[in-house]
């Protein structure tokens, strides 16, 4: 009997010892939820997107692009994988038209207020609906100094015998397309068959000028030698002028594109709260700041404009003067008949694979 006498003892001061230990109560917060970015190469400082998820506790799961049209693709085919894109202007009407975008709760992004009125209501999103404007700047001519011999001022340049099969252009159709366009004297924006036709042949007729089309690693290509002269956008220059003084770029004679790059929420993001944030988070003047002065590309935010470098501020290639700024244009959307004839104009010179 003793020994049961002791067994229920032990019994009786374990369930004690469990009555006075509270219950661990389950944590009612769950993980957040990683916010899915899809942004262009080399377009964020990695520090930028370590302090968001600092700040608010929101993890980021960060992928890149080439282009509008491979971006447009992937959302196409994998929409519930994307929360934030950053799509150029006239590809956010196209997506727009999609329905494929969220429009935006302004009491959630209240740094809107920050914008420059250059970039408010823009006629690819009227009353900034969609999206917020991130970053802007030109395409243009990146060059090596010391192996072209001289400055290049114009499209002509680019394709000046001296250089065959030294020239990188971008893998954009509009874009490549558009530029070959104004160096024939016709708009990046024509939805003439006839005059989309000659720039096609402009560029078919040249193809020994040009060593390769380079999905948005042109600056890659010049900064090794492999090319002396791309067609690239100002910032990806810019940043590799940094580390080499023979690198230049210039905005073409025949006048170029200017764009700007906005970040858009896609309307089947389950994250549509922590995606303000961010848009939020990115529109906060020296955020803006850093953003630019990293990137090498111009900012949209009037409020972040007195934190960035006088140098910068100054350089015309950055911010272009008003007299430059008439001979840069806007690629938009052309609609859907005319998009077929670039479209089959660009497969005719780079074949899909």
């Amino acid at each position: 009997m003793s020994r049961y006498r002791a067994l229920i003892a032990l019994i009786c001061i374990v369930l004690a010892a469990c009555a006075a230990r509270p219950p661990v109560a389950p944590d009612p917060s769950p993980a957040p939820v990683a916010l899915r970015i899809y942004n262009w190469d080399t377009y964020i400082d990695p520090d930028l997107l370590a302090r968001f998820s600092r700040e608010t506790g929101v993890p980021i799961r960060y992928s890149t692009y080439g282009s509008n049209e491979e971006m447009l693709a992937a959302v196409q085919a994998r929409p519930e994988d994307y929360d934030i894109i950053v799509p150029s202007d006239y590809m956010v009407t196209i997506m727009r038209r999609k329905g494929l975008l969220a429009p935006l709760d302004p009491a959630s992004v209240p740094n809107m207020t920050n914008i420059d009125p250059l970039f408010v209501n823009p006629s690819f999103d009227p009353a900034n609906r969609y999206c917020a404007p991130y970053l802007w700047g030109t395409n243009g001519i990146g060059y090596n100094r010391a192996a072209t011999g001289r400055d290049i001022q114009s499209w002509a340049d680019v394709f000046d015998p001296a250089f065959a099969g030294r020239v990188a252009l971008l893998d954009d159709s509009r874009a490549t397309l558009g530029l070959a366009l104004l160096g024939l004297g016709y708009s990046p924006n024509t939805t003439s068959p006839t005059e989309i036709a000659a720039a096609r042949d402009f560029l078919a007729q040249h193809a020994g000028q040009i060593a390769t089309y380079a999905l948005d690693n042109g600056q890659d290509l010049l900064a090794s030698g492999a090319v002396d002269l791309v067609l690239e956008s100002s910032g990806d220059i810019f940043q590799m002028m940094a580390g080499n003084p023979d690198l230049r770029y210039s905005i073409p004679a025949e006048g170029s594109l200017i764009w700007i790059d906005n970040m858009c929420i896609l309307k089947r993001s389950p994250n549509r709260a922590s995606a303000e944030r961010f848009l939020n988070f990115i529109l906060t003047p020296d955020v803006g700041a850093n953003l630019a002065s990293f990137t090498r590309y111009s900012s949209p935010n009037l409020a972040a404009l007195s934190q960035i470098s006088p140098q910068d501020r100054a350089n015309l290639a950055l911010y272009p003067t008003e007299a430059m700024r008439r001979r840069l244009f806007f690629l938009v959307d052309v609609g859907g008949a005319a998009t077929k004839l670039y479209n089959s104009a660009w497969d005719s010179l780079r074949p899909r694979r």
